[in-house]
């Protein structure tokens, strides 16, 4: 049986781990035959927001490894525990704690920040020639993590111009893609799709996801 490692960035679209894109993954990858390995940094978030008004949360904190605990059940570890011969495959949901908490591209764009934990099982991954995957907003942490490495990879976010362009910064390819599709990078095994970057609906977003997990899990077998 694969093991997957799912990283997630909390529990909010807002704040963190978009919820349906994270519970989307776990279902695929259960229903495909993955065992899950479920993991966050040990960090706070970048702020809280009221998913209610859409506005933050003067004075509040939490943590992500903490608010992620939620979705995975409380079964889940702490990033800088997990190795990469932990697993098999790796895969980020998005929401904007991947842009927020993983990074801080939300903010600074070309020139964030990378949680170092983050950026350490991304490049050992791609190093060890494990097969990857990145939904939604998360690609522009792939793209962050191996920039400068001399790995130009293929992804997508979908059709936004200014992420896109971003991306194209960092050192990697941006190539459009619609919701209901993966752009699959063969070279470096790394696969993703646009999710809610683009999608409308749960369902065309699930997918996007499932054509991912599949082919991550193809990656594998």
């Amino acid at each position: 049986m694969a093991k997957v490692c799912v990283v997630l960035s909390g529990c909010g679209v807002f704040d963190g781990s978009e919820i349906h894109e994270a519970v989307l993954t776990m279902y695929f990858l259960d229903k495909y035959g993955a065992e899950l390995l479920i993991a966050a940094p040990n960090i706070e978030q970048m702020h809280v927001v009221n998913h209610l008004t859409g506005e933050v949360v003067e004075g509040e904190t939490r943590n992500v490894l903490v608010e992620s605990a939620r979705i995975a059940r409380g079964d889940i570890r702490d990033l800088k525990d997990v190795k990469v011969d932990d697993f098999d495959a790796l895969i980020f949901p998005g929401g904007f704690g991947a842009a927020k908490n993983l990074t801080t591209f939300a903010v600074d764009g070309v020139n964030c920040n990378i949680d170092p934990e983050v950026k350490r099982i991304v490049k050992e991954t791609v190093e060890a020639k494990k097969p990857l995957a990145a939904i939604c907003i998360a690609p522009v942490l792939i793209a962050k993590a191996l920039e400068g490495a001399g790995i130009k990879s293929k992804i997508t976010i979908g059709t936004d111009e200014n992420v896109a362009s971003a991306i194209e910064n960092l050192g990697a390819t941006h190539i459009s893609c619609p919701v209901k599709e993966a752009v699959v990078d063969e070279e470096n095994k790394i696969i993703t799709t646009p999710a809610y970057m683009l999608g409308q609906s749960i369902s065309e977003v699930a997918e996007g996801i499932e054509k991912t997990v599949k082919q991550l899990l193809g990656f594998i077998n």
